[in-house]
């Protein structure tokens, strides 16, 4: 499917240094990756509803990421997919009386609209179910002629013990990972699995529910299998980073990573890194559609909010913290952005003294690239740019403005 126009990206000066990460399955800072490719598959949106904060501010952490890699020239493969058939999608759609199909394009087209608006550097790939099947369908037959799937019932599940290195991205004990299991789309209470563990890499048709043709009979894949295949399909059998939201570390990225290790014979198969991103709340919990706590990115621009205050308002938290979506953080970022703004039409000009690039300018991009490089620390980033705006609103910073106008623009995304 399409993805949304690219925003236009500065070049600046120089290169940023290497980028380092939380790496979840090592615990560990790590290089984010190694040599002059980058790759990255982030997990999409399951489009029953509009894009909310908790989803905007997961996209902008990894649109860091892929602003920093570019920044220090290296060439960046970036993946995502779209749920566009599953549970949640289906059932939204059958409560209000909607084709699931109609539901899934319009919150995608919102969600591209959202991305745009928010300046976020789009997928190379972006990738529906859907369109997918066929590519699913290899990769599940390939699962099966590992001998790791069986059959109950007419679905279709991987054995968790084809994979000896099952746990190896979590990190959890069995019965966490069974009481989470249960509360993110698993099933391990069903009767007469082989383990209660086991996912679904294949759901056979339901009455009334949308179904693809597949040698294992009518139906629709698992939701962990669409991500291995869609990822190892367009970045290879091993790529730098997988990215999502911390709810996905387990079961969605153990399994999705499981599956590709099993089906590509591949022990080293799937992501070196596994980022993941803290949760937004509102009133002190989590953000999100079965609560309908939401605040959605759409709603804030209609009311006139400047989407780059709104990117500000995340960019004033670190990706991997929780933190609450408050009215007040929102007029505070708009506060800074008019600040930012003054500061940079201040600082234009030449200096008087022969012109070129003003020397606060200089070192106002090491810093951001300095704090970017060291786990994705937007706020650190943000504060060297407040220092910079209190400088040249108080008459220094000569001659700065246009550099740091690009840097906000390359490295935060901050359109000034």
């Amino acid at each position: 499917m399409d993805s949304w126009p690219a925003p236009a990206v500065p070049s600046l000066p120089g290169r940023a240094p290497e980028t380092k990460i939380w790496d979840t399955a090592t615990g560990n800072l790590a290089v984010a990756a190694s040599g002059p490719h980058a790759t990255l598959y982030a997990c999409g949106i399951t489009p029953y509803d509009a894009t909310h904060m908790g989803h905007a501010a997961t996209y902008v952490a990894w649109d860091l990421l892929i602003r920093a890699w570019r920044d220090a020239g290296r060439q960046v493969s970036y993946v995502q997919n779209v749920t566009d058939v599953d549970d949640p999608l289906l059932e939204r759609a059958d409560r209000d009386g909607e084709d699931w199909r109609e539901l899934a394009e319009r919150e995608i087209a919102l969600y591209r609209s959202d991305m745009a608006a928010l300046r976020v550097v789009p997928p190379d790939h972006l990738i529906g179910a859907v369109e997918a099947m066929p590519l699913i369908e290899r990769f599940n037959q390939q699962l099966a002629d590992r001998g790791s799937v069986y059959e109950l019932e007419a679905d279709v599940y991987f054995t968790r013990f084809a994979d000896p290195d099952f746990g190896s991205v979590s990190g959890l004990d069995t019965a966490t990972m069974a009481e989470l299991a249960a509360e993110r789309g698993g099933d391990p209470g069903r009767p007469c699995k082989k383990d209660p563990l086991d996912p679904v890499v294949w759901t056979a048709e339901r009455p009334g529910e949308p179904s693809w043709p597949s040698d294992f009979g009518p139906g629709r894949p698992g939701w962990h299998v669409e991500c291995a295949a869609i990822a190892t399909r367009y970045l290879g059998e091993e790529f730098d980073v997988q990215a999502g939201g911390r709810d996905l570390v387990f079961p969605h990225h153990e399994m999705s990573a499981s599956h590709a290790r099993v089906a590509l014979a591949n022990r080293k198969a799937f992501a070196r890194r596994y980022a993941h991103a803290g949760l937004v709340r509102l009133g002190g919990d989590k953000m999100s559609k079965s609560l309908g706590n939401l605040v959605f990115v759409s709603r804030l621009l209609a009311e006139g909010h400047d989407p780059m205050a709104v990117r500000l308002a995340l960019l004033a938290h670190h990706y991997r913290e929780d933190w609450d979506w408050t009215d007040a953080g929102l007029a505070a970022a708009t506060d800074r952005l008019a600040v930012w703004r003054a500061a940079a039409s201040a600082a234009d000009g030449n200096e008087a003294q022969g012109g070129g690039i003003g020397a606060a300018g200089l070192e106002l991009l090491a810093a951001v690239r300095e704090r970017i490089a060291d786990d994705l620390d937007a706020p650190g980033a943000v504060r060297a740019v407040d220092e910079w705006a209190a400088a040249a609103l108080a008459g220094g910073a000569a001659a700065s403005g246009p550099l740091v106008a690009a840097t906000a623009d390359a490295l935060l995304g901050i359109a000034l």
